[in-house]
């Protein structure tokens, strides 16, 4: 995919003010952030900080108190956005009763997308050796790779992906954070979410939070100079100690 005009002229995602209430819990009290596209933006923090919140308000499938999410210019949700975001939940989004290949080849109809595709996005994700199993007898790293897969299909413009590499061996989290960057090199905006800090150097650009508040917004490198740490995780401590002797 070839950058157009689009990512030189604004964000690919613009959150305004958002504001979100689950119960009578206040998960996000009013989040302004901007994200780059054509990057692999990395959205970092402890589980429960409301990162996962945060991305459904961006696809557009969470109810929101106020505020807005726009997302290519679009607002979030919008008819016009299906075939533009790939999305990937923590939970595997596939069906269990169909092979890997019958998942990808009814999804790749639904979108529209090449036939070839499925084929494509099986030796992307590296599901070769599985692609004809049902994926309820496949591993958890397996079924999550294969939602990857239904989130790559066609030609998303922006792929927001919850904490896609749990559980997956060294080698496979290596080649999928090398495909990300091959993805955003070619123009897709990637926003990752993660609990493991050690992901973030992976990242050209990193969103800290915790209790639903951006804490940093920055690159690694910045944010490791900025602090004084040799890495991002003491680097988040870091920040979370100013922020609580500032309060």
């Amino acid at each position: 995919m070839m950058k157009n005009d689009f990512y030189d002229t604004q964000p690919a995602i613009e959150v305004d003010d958002l504001r979100v209430i689950r119960g009578d819990r206040v998960v996000i009290p009013g989040l302004t952030i901007t994200v780059p596209a054509g990057q692999v933006t990395g959205l970092l923090g402890p589980s429960g900080c409301g990162k996962s919140t945060l991305m459904r308000s961006i696809v557009g499938v969470q109810r929101v108190a106020s505020g807005s999410v726009r997302v290519l210019g679009r607002p979030a949700g919008s008819a016009e956005l299906r075939r533009l975001v790939g999305y990937v939940t923590q939970a595997p989004s596939v069906y269990g009763d169909l092979t890997v290949r019958e998942n990808l080849g009814f999804f790749a109809s639904v979108l529209a997308a090449p036939p070839s595709d499925p084929d494509r996005v099986i030796a992307a994700v590296d599901l070769g050796t599985h692609a004809n199993s049902r994926v309820d007898r496949l591993s958890g790293g397996e079924r999550a790779r294969a939602s990857l897969g239904v989130a790559l299909l066609g030609a998303p413009q922006v792929l927001v992906l919850d904490e896609p590499t749990v559980g997956l061996d060294p080698v496979l989290r290596r080649d999928l954070w090398r495909l990300f960057h091959e993805l955003a090199a070619g123009g897709v905006t990637v926003l990752v979410s993660s609990h493991v800090m050690d992901e973030a150097e992976r990242c050209e650009r990193l969103l800290l939070m915790r209790e639903g508040e951006i804490l940093a917004d920055e690159s690694p490198g910045a944010l490791l100079e900025r602090t004084g740490v040799a890495d991002v995780e003491s680097a988040f401590l870091s920040i979370v100690d100013e922020a609580g002797a500032a309060a």
